[in-house]
C-alpha cells in the first residue's frame, strides 16, 4: 500500500475574495478531503499575512471538527514562541474534550528560529549549488535573514508577545506541555495545578522543522513524529530527515521514527491544464520572499500581466522548481520520488489555486491516482 497522504491548508484568500470566503472554502475542502480518503487535515499558523486566514489553528480546528466525522485534524504548526504551554494545552484540551481522539498537536518554533536565521546569515555568503539526489531536486538554500531583520518583522514580533517576554526553549516548553497533559503539574514544593481542559487529553504531539537543527533532533530524541518541509525549505529536507532519524530514541508512544514530508502540488486532468492553474504560484511566492507576507492568491490573468525581473525570478526559483505540477500520473510519480529519497512514512500535500473547484479537484485526482 502507498504511504498515507495528508493535507496542509493555509486557508488562503484569493484576489477578489475575503476572509469569510477563505474560511468557508477551508471547511468545504476538509469535508471533501475526508470523502477522498486523506489521513490528516492540518492548518497552519501565520500572522499579519494578507493572503492567509489561518492565524489561530485551534479556533479553526474546532470549526473543522464540527463539519467532519473521522479525519484526523491538527496544527501545522502552533508557534511555541507566541504562547505559553498552558494556553496551548487548554486550547487543544478543549478540542479533545468535544471531539475525543482526533487531534494532532503540531508544534513549531518561531522566535527561536528567527534568531538562528540571523546568526546563520553569513553562511549563505558561501555559494551552495543545487543538486539532484536520486531524481529529487535539492535547490540551493534561500536566506530569510534579511526578512527576519526587517523593521516590519520587528513590528510584528512586538505584537506577538508581551513586552520583555522571552520564549521558552523548545525542550522547556515541551516539558511543560507534557507535564500539563499528564496532569497534575507540580512545582516540587508540594503544590500542583491541573489544566482544565487539557489534563488527560488524547493528543498526538508532533514537531515540525525546516532543517536538521533543534526541532529535528529534539523530535528524534523524544521519540516524537516529525514533519519536514520540502515545500517551504526544499534545500534542507534531506538534512532534516537524516537528523531526525539519526537522533531517534524509542518512546512510550512510538517505537520507530515516523517522518512526514510536505510538498506543494497542483494536479489537473493533463499536464498543460495543471501548468496553467499553477501559473500564479510564482507571483504568490514572490510576495512572501519580498517580506510583505503572502498576498491574496492571484488569478491566472493577474499572473500573466506581471512583469518579471531577473531578481524576481531568482527570488522564487527554488520554490517554483520544487512544486509538483501535472496530471495525476505525473505528480504521483514525483511524489513517489520524494517519498523514496526522503524515506517519508507519510506525505503532507498543500495546494492553492485561484478557483476553489480546481483546488478540490486537484486533491480528488491525486487521491484516486495515489490509491491506484
Amino acid at each position: 500500500m502507498p504511504v498515507p497522504l495528508s493535507i496542509l491548508d493555509l486557508a488562503p484568500l484569493v484576489s477578489g475574495g475575503d476572509v469569510g470566503d477563505a474560511l468557508r472554502r477551508t471547511l468545504d475542502l476538509a469535508r471533501s478531503a475526508e470523502h477522498f480518503g486523506y489521513h490528516r487535515y492540518w492548518v497552519a499558523e501565520h500572522h499579519f499575512t494578507p493572503g492567509v486566514a489561518s492565524a489561530q489553528p485551534a479556533l479553526l480546528l474546532g470549526q473543522l471538527a464540527a463539519v467532519t466525522e473521522r479525519i484526523r485534524l491538527g496544527s501545522g504548526a502552533v508557534q511555541t514562541g507566541h504562547q505559553t504551554a498552558l494556553s496551548i494545552v487548554e486550547q487543544f484540551g478543549l478540542l479533545d474534550a468535544l471531539y475525543p481522539g482526533r487531534f494532532d498537536l503540531g508544534l513549531g518554533r518561531s522566535g527561536q528560529a528567527k534568531k538562528e536565521a540571523l546568526r546563520a546569515a553569513e553562511s549563505y555568503a558561501v555559494e551552495v549549488h543545487e543538486e539532484v539526489v536520486d531524481g529529487l531536486l535539492i535547490p540551493k538554500p534561500f536566506s530569510w535573514a534579511p526578512i527576519f531583520a526587517s523593521d516590519r518583522t520587528a513590528l510584528a514580533s512586538s505584537l506577538l508577545s508581551q513586552p520583555g517576554a522571552e520564549p521558552l526553549g523548545l525542550t522547556e516548553i515541551l516539558d511543560q506541555i507534557d507535564g500539563l497533559l499528564a496532569g497534575p503539574y507540580p512545582d516540587g514544593k508540594g503544590n500542583e495545578v491541573t489544566a482544565v481542559p487539557g489534563a488527560g487529553a488524547d493528543l498526538e504531539v508532533w514537531l515540525l522543522g525546516s532543517s536538521g537543527g533543534e526541532s529535528a533532533r529534539t523530535a528524534g530524541a523524544r521519540g516524537l513524529p516529525f514533519a519536514a518541509n520540502y515545500h517551504v525549505a526544499p534545500a534542507k529536507v534531506l538534512e532534516a530527515a537524516a537528523a531526525y532519524k539519526a537522533s531517534f530514541v524509542p518512546s512510550a508512544t512510538r517505537d520507530k521514527p515516523h517522518l512526514m514530508v510536505s510538498a506543494d502540488v497542483v494536479v489537473a486532468e493533463d499536464d498543460e491544464t495543471a501548468r496553467r492553474l499553477a501559473a500564479p504560484y510564482a507571483l504568490w511566492v514572490r510576495s512572501i520572499r519580498t517580506g510583505l507576507g503572502a498576498v491574496p492568491y492571484p488569478s491566472e490573468e493577474e499572473a500573466a500581466a506581471f512583469t518579471w525581473t531577473d531578481h524576481d525570478r531568482d527570488l522564487v526559483a527554488d520554490r517554483v522548481a520544487t512544486q509538483f505540477v501535472g496530471s495525476p500520473a505525473t505528480v504521483a510519480a514525483q511524489l513517489e520520488t520524494l517519498r523514496r529519497v526522503t524515506g517519508a512514512d507519510e506525505l503532507l500535500i498543500t495546494t492553492i489555486t485561484h478557483r476553489h473547484a480546481d483546488r478540490v479537484r486537484s486533491f480528488e485526482l491525486l487521491a484516486k491516482e495515489w490509491a491506484g
